[in-house]
């Protein structure tokens, strides 16, 4: 197994979400991978948490990523944010991403959670994609 293309998996899923009108056009540039400093914005997408197990083959090295997003709104109701979450999974699901380390194989919609958040106010989608990438 190698986790050395984690990092390029996550720059190649935030640069297909920033240059993605679909999901820009309703959330602007609040694409993060944490939670900004200061005054959070009514409704963002944080690239999350993900796990990763080994997929070696005769090939190579390679992993099986399980990558998290979230859409996060503090706007009472689920229509804003099932928007910008279906423009991430359309954006994502399917992608031939270019990374720069490794290879993509896929990147599949594997599940989507929604739910109220913490507060009981906002909402909140946690979306879950799975990578197979290969390390070069």
């Amino acid at each position: 197994m190698s986790y050395g293309v984690s990092a390029a998996l996550q720059g190649a899923i935030y640069e297909a979400l920033t240059a993605s009108t679909a999901v820009t056009d309703l959330v602007g540039t609040d694409i993060y991978d944490a939670v900004p400093t200061g005054t959070v914005p009514s409704l963002y997408v944080s690239i999350g948490a993900e796990t990763a197990q080994a997929a070696n083959d005769k090939t190579g090295t390679g992993a099986l990523h399980d990558v998290r997003i979230a859409v996060v709104t503090d706007v009472q109701g689920f229509a804003a944010a099932k928007a910008v979450a279906t423009a991430v999974s359309d954006t994502l699901h399917g992608a031939d991403l270019t990374l720069t380390r490794g290879r993509l194989i896929y990147l599949n919609f594997d599940r989507a959670v929604a739910d109220r958040s913490d507060a009981g106010a906002g909402r909140m989608i946690a979306l879950r994609f799975k990578a197979r990438v290969e390390d070069a």
